[in-house]
């Protein structure tokens, strides 16, 4: 199933507020662990799967990147991209992440934001992006991790009566499918599945793992903000850098 809930007005508006304010955790916790990762982008062709409204797209050609493309299946999320983020080494393409197809040998690396746990078949993503990926290319995605993906309730932390957090809930773990929650809206559709099925596709396509984070915020951020240290209680993230194999 491909959804498109980024177009839905409700969950656009209060996304876009959310990343404007620059405090969410894709800022604080993703966003710099992720860009760790990066090799040189200097005259680099970039795929970027899910590129939202384009701000990752537009600081890959700040880094030097030779070319940028930028996938995303909201027509709203393109739209800003243009409009806020317009550079002539950038292509937006409203396109899902399950139909890319371009061609084998086409980039240096394929980079993937917050984006791979609302995809249903991701055997056949990675499939895909093994081929457009030169080899000795990257593959460096983040997803939300297993561990917050497997429970099938609402919610996650399980507070006491005075609305303290006890423990965050942990189930259905090895009940890999589909997961219905509340994200600003109800409805919101992201795939569950376990950190060896994400592993042993990408080893069985074609990619060797060079590195796994689960990132934690920085002192700095933590003193700024105290309620980031209950994010080391479970990881909200995983990241993944893959090589890609072959001559």
């Amino acid at each position: 199933m491909k959804q498109n809930i980024y177009d839905d007005p409700a969950f656009y508006k209060s996304y876009i507020n959310l990343r404007e304010k620059g405090n969410g955790l894709n800022d604080v916790l993703e966003i710099p662990a992720f860009r760790s990762l990066l090799p040189d982008l200097n005259n680099k062709d970039v795929l970027d799967l899910g590129c939202g409204f384009g701000e990752s797209c537009k600081w890959y050609v700040s880094q030097g990147a030779r070319r940028v493309v930028g996938l995303d299946i909201s027509g709203k999320m393109i739209n800003r991209a243009k409009q806020a983020f317009n550079d002539k080494r950038i292509e937006y393409v409203n396109m899902p992440i399950e139909n890319l197809d371009f061609g084998p040998d086409n980039f240096d690396l394929v980079l993937s934001s917050l984006a791979f746990h609302y995809i249903a078949d991701f055997k056949t993503v990675v499939d895909r992006i093994c081929t457009c990926l030169r080899p000795g290319g990257f593959l460096i995605f983040s997803q939300e991790h297993p561990v917050t993906t497997a429970k099938k309730l609402s919610g996650g932390w399980v507070k006491d009566q005075n609305g303290q957090k006890l423990h965050w809930m942990l189930d259905d773990y090895g009940e890999e499918g589909i997961r219905k929650q509340k994200w600003f809206v109800e409805g919101v559709i992201k795939y569950h599945r376990t950190l060896s099925t994400i592993i042993n596709t990408l080893t069985e396509t074609g990619f060797q793992i060079c590195k796994v984070i689960e990132p934690t915020a920085t002192a700095e951020a933590e003193k700024q903000n105290k309620t980031l240290k209950e994010e080391r209680r479970r990881p909200p993230f995983l990241i993944v850098k893959a090589l890609r194999l072959g001559k």
